[in-house]
């Protein structure tokens, strides 16, 4: 019901701010038919990396990604996006496959698989990602694609704000059969008070089986040519205290140096600090008790990098990065998830 109110009051302003529907309303798709492409937009992303794991003393070549999508509109307020990895981590996915309406300027909707619209930095492709690996937040604690329908609106205020949010399954992307009989639901609120600042709110309820998760999430950063600097919380929770509240926080900041001879463009300094506590995935349980077990343990991180850059267009770097761990003595690391030296080439095309 609040989703048809959202759809219903935002076409009815639009119709009302944009003037009239028979003439003004024909110009415009006169004018959008003339200049719309309907050719499919290819596009890719290779990641390729060395890593040397120093307790271990041991190395390894991984391809971490290897996308290909492809993005286009079929009419005038119709577009598309499929994108499949033929190599995360070895293995082929599906990562996303929508149908966007525009219903107005302001108003959009969508349905298929996506990435859920929740945090800053889940929601980075891995060639916009600013250190070869992930935070915490972007990988266990608030990675979440999955199947539904999205509403986003801008507002028309002087502010620019842009509110969107959506209803999914809640089973994640490797089960759309599954019926539900619980609504899980996802929204995010985004405010950008001034040129480069960006302030992002979100909240999360998902169920994949019979436990809920409830998340929230509020960050920050501001950029401009020389600086990003980013920081972000998430609190997520679990109902009947089936497992203890889990809390994670991502900060970074990078230093970009223009670069006028050689291969490379760009030079950027990185530095990030990340943590999460205890961590369950809602669904793996322990055979005796039945009660859910901590699936990624509790660590904090400091990483440190530089990063070349081959070309700003094409989001095109390599990435060199040093990640330091830190873990309580009741935690159990794993072995990805140790001291490491990495070395990282990224190719957009």
């Amino acid at each position: 019901m609040f989703l048809l109110s959202m759809v219903l009051t935002a076409i009815g302003a639009s119709a009302q701010q944009e003037a009239g529907p028979n003439e003004d309303g024909k110009k415009l798709e006169k004018e959008v038919m003339e200049t719309k492409d309907y050719m499919p937009e290819i596009h890719g992303t290779i990641r390729a990396k060395y890593e040397y794991q120093t307790e271990m003393g041991a190395g390894r070549f991984e391809v971490r990604n290897a996308r290909f999508g492809a993005t286009g509109n079929v009419l005038p307020n119709v577009s598309y996006k499929v994108e499949v990895d033929l190599s995360e981590e070895g293995a082929i996915k599906m990562k996303d496959a929508y149908a966007r309406l525009f219903l107005s300027k302001r108003l959009t909707a969508t349905a298929g698989q996506m990435r859920v619209p929740f945090t800053i930095d889940a929601h980075r492709a891995p060639h916009m990602q600013h250190f070869a690996n992930r935070s915490f937040i972007a990988k266990q604690v608030g990675n979440v694609r999955d199947v539904g329908f999205t509403l986003a609106y801008k507002l028309p205020t002087d502010l620019p704000i842009t509110l969107e949010g959506g209803l999914f399954n809640g089973a994640g992307i490797n089960d759309h059969k599954q019926w539900q009989k619980e609504l899980n639901y996802s929204a995010k609120a985004q405010l950008f008070p001034a040129k480069g600042l960006n302030l992002t709110m979100g909240v999360q309820k998902i169920q994949p089986v019979e436990v809920t998760m409830n998340a929230y999430d509020i960050g920050a950063y501001y950029e401009n040519k020389r600086f990003h600097i980013e920081a972000e919380y998430m609190h997520k929770s679990y109902s009947d205290n089936a497992f203890k509240d889990v809390h994670a926080i991502n900060a970074f900041a990078c230093y970009n140096v223009p670069l006028r001879k050689g291969p490379f463009q760009e030079m950027s300094f990185r530095l990030r600090y990340d943590m999460m506590t205890d961590l369950s995935d809602a669904k793996t349980t322990d055979e005796e008790s039945g009660a859910l077990i901590i699936t990624d343990y509790e660590r904090q991180r400091l990483t440190g990098g530089i990063n070349f850059s081959l070309s700003k267009q094409f989001h095109t770097e390599l990435r060199l990065n040093y990640e330091k761990y830190f873990y309580p003595s009741n935690s159990i690391a794993k072995e990805s998830e140790q001291d490491k030296v990495v070395l990282e080439l990224v190719v957009r095309f």
